[in-house]
C-alpha cells in the first residue's frame, strides 16, 4: 500500500522535516561535474565510506577523493549567506560544518589520498578546467603509483 501524506497545507513542516528534504547525494552541483568527469573518460565511485569518510567522488585505484561542498552549508568565501534568524542554532552549526571538512580532508590526505574539495559554484555549470583539475591529480596519481605511462 503506497504511502500517503497526512499533512496538509495549513499546517507547516517542522524544522526536522525541513533538513530530510535537502539533498545531499545527487545535487545538480554533483551530477553536473559527474557529467564533465565522465565525457572525459573517467570512471569513478559515489559516495563510499572511506576512513570513516563519505566521498562524494571516488577514484580508488588512484586515491583520489572529491567532495562538492554546498556554498552554504559549508561556508563558501564568495556564496555563503548567513541566517538573519536563530543565528545561536545556525553559527554554531555552520562552523561545525567547515571544522569536520577539514578534519575529514586531513584524516583522508594522512592516509594516503589526495583530496579536492570543489564548491558547488564551481560545478553549476562544471567547466572544463573544473573537469581536467580532476583527471590531471588521478592521472598524476596513476602514474606515480605504476598504474599507467605518461605519453
Amino acid at each position: 500500500m503506497p504511502k500517503t501524506n497526512t499533512r496538509t497545507a495549513e499546517v507547516p513542516l517542522t524544522r526536522s522535516e525541513i533538513m530530510k528534504r535537502v539533498k545531499q547525494k545527487d545535487t545538480a552541483a554533483e551530477l553536473a561535474l559527474r557529467s564533465a568527469l565522465h565525457g572525459l573518460g573517467l570512471r569513478y565511485r559515489l559516495h563510499r565510506r572511506i576512513e570513516g569518510v563519505v566521498v562524494d567522488v571516488v577514484f580508488p585505484t588512484a586515491k583520489v577523493a572529491v567532495f562538492v561542498d554546498g556554498c552554504f552549508w559549508h561556508g563558501c568565501p564568495l556564496h555563503a549567506t548567513f541566517p538573519k534568524s536563530n543565528q545561536s542554532y545556525w553559527l554554531p552549526k555552520l562552523a561545525e560544518n567547515k571544522e569536520r571538512d577539514q578534519r575529514q580532508s586531513e584524516k583522508l590526505s594522512t592516509t594516503g589520498w589526495t583530496v579536492i574539495r570543489l564548491w558547488e559554484h564551481e560545478c553549476l555549470p562544471t567547466t572544463g578546467n573544473t573537469a581536467r583539475r580532476i583527471a590531471q591529480a588521478v592521472s598524476r596519481r596513476l602514474r606515480s603509483k605504476g598504474q599507467i605511462h605518461a605519453h
